[in-house]
């Protein structure tokens, strides 16, 4: 696809209309086009904006971009971070523009998604074996000289499926055999001898070329550095074995992929220690929660707490809703649940209450539970909680955050709304 097309297509997310799909925009604005709602630059807390609101900070959006580009680029890794995170086109065209090699995904609808926009790399973490979806992607590739998508394969069923639907093609898909991360682990083959017969099915299959090997290390059962890194080196090592065995001699490079958000200073590592091989090495990054990072699971997961000298992610997402209720000292409700916070890994975390267009800490405020449309806090003596009080949230796992919210304002630090982020889940 040109970058005339894609751009085109990314900018016509600013002409669709503000209507009732989009929760927490002003009422006023109905009928406007996301790009006229979005030159207003309205005031997140005193224009309008109704709660529950998910509110996305511009500059922390920013630091995490440009922070993780510089992380790859010291590394000297390629980065296709995973899609799945935001499904949000504009983050994927940021980026991109931010060094990314494409954009990691999981699922046909995803691959759909970023093709519409203009993606021309793909890496899907998943084996595919959908016939509707492959002889789709094979009139992509057909289409589009450009397009690079790579996929795994985990089994020879899955090759022998591939190869049914893919048969009339014109350009062989490429596929990495995925070694799972232990016995018990989620998707991917369990011992090299499986792996190798694996890529036997795949030389035999005209539709389909091995094009390297790819696993994700977060699912190592027990995950500690060490357990990590072994496995890492399992990954390389079947590499340069499938090297050695002439495997990649119809490729111009060697893709090597792994890497979560949670060890991806470990897949630096190893990825460094990856010998010389016959042809180049691919190295691929694929962290995608790093783009909004969060206030719970990835905060106390994320790498840069053991290197803290390569610098920090910042949370970007802080959810608003409303004390709507306080019916004793102990207790208060606000009005935002299920529908509108991640809550799989964590609950949200209460930071901040705005009074009177003042922030101040939530001190003696805690999320004790949640409701389809309710938030449940505990109060303590030094809670300064009133009803009409606006609560700002910090949350756990931006996966399910992202996908709770079509629309979500992009702000910057005095509230201004600057953009619009569209995402489709």
């Amino acid at each position: 696809m040109g970058a005339d097309t894609a751009a085109a297509r990314l900018t016509a997310l600013s002409a669709d209309r503000v209507d009732l799909r989009f929760k927490g925009l002003p009422p006023d604005a109905d009928g406007l086009t996301v790009g006229e709602l979005a030159a207003q630059r309205r005031n997140l807390f005193t224009d309008g904006f109704t709660t529950p609101v998910l509110a996305l900070s511009a500059e922390r959006l920013n630091h995490n971009l440009a922070l993780m580009e510089t992380y790859a680029t010291r590394h000297h890794l390629a980065f296709a971070p995973h899609g799945k995170t935001s499904m949000a086109p504009q983050l994927f065209q940021r980026q991109i523009e931010h060094g990314a090699w494409g954009i990691t995904l999981a699922v046909p609808h995803q691959v759909r998604v970023a093709r519409e926009f203009g993606i021309d790399r793909i890496f899907l973490a998943n084996e595919l074996v959908d016939a509707p979806a492959l002889r789709w992607i094979a009139s992509e590739l057909a289409a589009d000289p450009d397009f690079r998508f790579v996929c795994y394969v985990d089994s020879v069923a899955g090759v022998e499926l591939m190869d049914a639907a893919l048969r009339g093609g014109t350009r062989p898909v490429d596929v990495v055999v995925e070694l799972a991360a232990g016995e018990g682990a989620r998707t991917g083959v369990r011992t090299e001898e499986e792996c190798a017969a694996v890529a036997d099915a795949v030389a035999g299959a005209a539709t389909l070329r091995l094009a390297g090997v790819a696993g994700y290390e977060g699912e190592v059962p027990r995950a500690d550095p060490e357990r990590v890194r072994a496995w890492l080196r399992r990954l390389t090592s079947l590499a340069a074995d499938f090297d050695k065995a002439g495997r990649f001699a119809a490729l111009d490079e060697i893709v090597v992929s792994a890497g979560g958000s949670a060890w991806f200073d470990a897949v630096a590592d190893v990825f460094a220690e990856i010998p010389e091989l016959s042809l180049p090495v691919l190295k691929l990054l694929r962290s995608g929660a790093y783009v909004s990072h969060d206030d719970g699971h990835y905060r106390k997961l994320t790498p840069f707490t053991r290197v803290p000298e390569e610098g920090a992610l910042h949370p970007a997402f802080r959810l608003w809703a409303q004390v709507v209720s306080r019916p004793s000292p102990g207790q208060a409700f606000v009005n935002a649940g299920k529908r509108d916070a991640a809550y799989d890994l964590d609950l949200p975390e209460a930071q901040v209450i705005r009074r009177d267009g003042t922030d101040r800490p939530a001190t003696g405020v805690t999320v004790t539970g949640l409701s389809d449309q309710h938030g449940w806090l505990a109060t303590t003596p030094e809670a300064d909680v009133r009803v009409g009080d606006w609560l700002g949230m910090g949350l756990s796992h931006p996966c399910t955050s992202f996908d709770k919210w079509q629309l979500i304002p992009l702000v910057e630090a005095d509230g201004t709304v600057v953009d619009y982020i569209r995402t489709f889940f």
